[in-house]
């Protein structure tokens, strides 16, 4: 048997996939398709995910602190008969009449010393050696490889997908600098090239001299030099026919969702 997973979130959709993983762990013989869907922003973008479901005939797991978003799937999923668990908010109202404590709505994880803890430990470790291309030769063993200009987030978001056990190499675009060879060798489905946005960049490494206590007005944070960088970069990521994100004004936990969801790497093992 085949089943397609929801896992809805107005956050990064940890926890309600965690469950997902939890409760379907139980049920060996069913095949699962996990879809992650976080940082819901509007209610157009909800109904838009619940069509979808409705479409997948999905099970939807999720843990929504904004009420609107809560009332809406809640309405939905009975309308239209969708098995939905509603992993937060029932909790939260119990927890609130018992303790008299009106609940915060932010929601954590659940860190153990399991087989998963220590596969994330491995994941820090990969990352750490083969960050900003240190061994091009791991390439091949990568979940992920990232490519960038610099200062377009590939080394936190590194460590960050490493703590999700996936094990991640990053390699810093340079247009005097070739490519290693292994970046050819493998699926363009493992690669993500980002990309950022002019300005944003240019005011980011402004602030990076500063800190260094150089003046901001540098061939490094030329607006012409990074806009022959990120040329570059476009060609590359043209070639190689990977999946593109300009990480402007993204957060970490934002980048890091789409590239879990796009490239399909939210499993329910572990």
């Amino acid at each position: 048997m085949k089943q397609v997973i929801y896992a809805m979130s107005d956050s990064s959709g940890e926890t309600s996939a965690g469950f997902a993983r939890s409760m379907l762990a139980q049920f060996p013989t069913i095949e699962i398709q996990l879809k992650r869907f976080a940082f819901v922003k509007n209610v157009a973008e909800a109904q838009q995910i619940l069509q979808q479901a409705l479409t997948d005939q999905a099970i939807i797991f999720y843990t929504l602190t904004h009420r609107e978003f809560d009332d809406l799937v809640k309405k939905f999923t009975w309308e239209h008969n969708i098995l939905a668990f509603d992993i937060l908010n029932p909790y939260l109202d119990k927890l609130e009449a018992y303790t008299h404590q009106k609940a915060s709505h932010e929601i954590g994880a659940a860190r153990k010393l399991n087989s998963q803890y220590f596969e994330r430990i491995a994941a820090i470790d990969f990352a750490a050696e083969n960050d900003d291309g240190k061994n091009p030769h791991s390439i091949t063993r990568a979940d992920v490889v990232l490519l960038g200009i610099s200062r377009t987030s590939k080394t936190p978001l590194s460590f960050f997908l490493a703590n999700q056990r996936i094990k991640v190499t990053n390699i810093p675009l340079m247009p005097q600098v070739q490519l290693p060879d292994e970046i050819w060798q493998i699926a363009p489905q493992k690669i993500v090239g980002l990309t950022n946005d002019e300005e944003v960049l240019q005011k980011i490494r402004q602030q990076r001299m500063i800190a260094y206590g150089l003046k901001p007005t540098t061939a490094y944070s030329d607006v012409h030099k990074i806009r022959a960088e990120l040329q570059y970069a476009d060609q590359i990521y043209q070639k190689l026919g990977c999946l593109v994100i300009n990480v402007a004004n993204k957060s970490i936990e934002e980048i890091a969702a789409i590239i879990t969801n796009k490239l399909n790497l939210n499993t329910l093992g572990g």
